[in-house]
């Protein structure tokens, strides 16, 4: 379980392609998540662009991660080039603090950037998202795209739009979206629980 607060921004270190169809994610971490205090382990899961992996190998700073056909399928992670930048955010402690809202790591689809409003500072931006998991979305309600946990503002037909403030922008990587990029969401799991018990021939017990 993740909170969709991103902890660090990481560089993609290399790309490998694994028997299968999957693909080997080697990710650049932050320095401290090597060190001493707060160190990883080995099996620890963590969000990349909002999508839980599982690390297989740590060497220093650097981590990898395994990806399949269904992850590659469901994400934009098959997109990933080496050098491009990834929210990082590791699962919530048990005692932690829960700033965003529950975010599982289990993307449900990709969107696209539908457009970019600047209004000085400043940014609303608009994603097209499938029309599945529009009816799971509401005003004021939860969203995470790429693994940050938004609010949503309006939706209008096949989109929605979230107001982004400069903090957001310059500690993910929304700050460097740009129209016609696919992103990573995953909808507010109350709302998908909700959705699926009103639909007919759900008995509840």
């Amino acid at each position: 379980m993740f909170t969709g607060l991103v902890e660090a921004l990481g560089i993609v270190a290399a790309v490998k392609a694994e028997s299968g169809g999957g693909l080997l994610f080697v990710i650049e971490v932050p320095p401290a998540w090597a060190g001493t205090l707060g160190a990883g382990t080995l099996g620890e899961s963590v969000a990349i662009n909002g999508c839980c992996l599982t690390a297989i190998a740590l060497e220093g700073n650097r981590w990898s991660f395994q990806a399949g056909t269904e992850t590659l399928s469901k994400t934009n992670l098959g997109e990933l080039q080496p050098g491009r930048k990834v929210n990082l955010e590791r699962a919530l402690p048990a005692n932690g603090r829960l700033g965003g809202h529950f975010v599982q790591g289990h993307v449900d689809g990709t969107g696209t950037v539908a457009g970019i409003e600047r209004d000085g500072d400043w940014i609303t931006m608009w994603f097209q998202a499938p029309e599945p998991l529009l009816p799971q979305m509401v005003p004021k309600g939860s969203i995470a795209i790429d693994g940050v946990s938004l609010t949503v503002v309006e939706i209008v037909e096949d989109r929605f739009s979230v107001a982004l403030i400069p903090h957001t922008l310059s500690a993910t990587t929304l700050g460097e979206f740009q129209e016609g990029r696919r992103i990573n969401l995953e909808t507010d799991i109350l709302g998908k629980y909700v959705q699926r018990l009103m639909q007919p021939g759900i008995k509840i017990a």
